[in-house]
């Protein structure tokens, strides 16, 4: 039996693109009460009462979203692993205490990227931490702060949120 798909094309982009992630929200997976989708986007975030995305920090140019498909042929397996990289500099112990959460935690995230269109993480499992550290450096130059790798996976690629009219209204779901 054949796999036939309806295939659109992708069309020659001359827009600028710039690579990196500027800003990330993470929220408990079980505070996100519904994600609609339409069009191919997510149009709408439905949060368990009073709960938000907290925003998290870090500096410019650190931070990545890779996501990567797995596609095994033989066994009719295919899905999508992202793997979000968020460095914090300087170890403190607020930073190590919220290490340690993110590090057990079942999650959703929101993460911005450097065109300003923003990813959902979390759409069909909730996202978890694959890996993390901490480290002092050695000379005076080297970094000194807490890095984790939040992981997601996924049946497809990052879902883009939409936003503006009929889309999510990022005010009413973050902090």
């Amino acid at each position: 039996m054949s796999c036939t798909q309806t295939l659109g094309g992708i069309a020659h982009d001359c827009a600028p693109s710039m690579g990196g992630i500027v800003e990330v929200y993470i929220a408990n997976a079980a505070d996100v009460s519904a994600v609609a989708v339409k069009d191919g986007k997510i149009s709408a975030i439905t949060m368990a009462a009073s709960a938000k995305f907290k925003g998290y920090s870090f500096a410019r140019q650190a931070g990545s979203l890779t996501s990567t498909y797995t596609i095994d042929k033989p066994n009719g397996v295919t899905y999508v692993q992202s793997d979000l990289v968020l460095p914090f500099n300087r170890m403190e112990t607020a930073k190590r205490v919220e290490m340690s959460a993110l590090a057990t935690g079942e999650l959703a995230c929101i993460v911005k990227d450097a065109n300003g269109l923003l990813w959902y993480l979390g759409k069909d499992e909730p996202v978890m931490a694959s890996a993390g550290d901490g480290q002092t450096g050695t000379a005076w130059s080297d970094r000194n702060g807490y890095s984790i790798t939040l992981q997601d996976t996924s049946l497809e690629m990052p879902f883009e949120i939409l936003t503006g009219e009929g889309g999510v209204d990022l005010s009413t779901i973050t902090d």
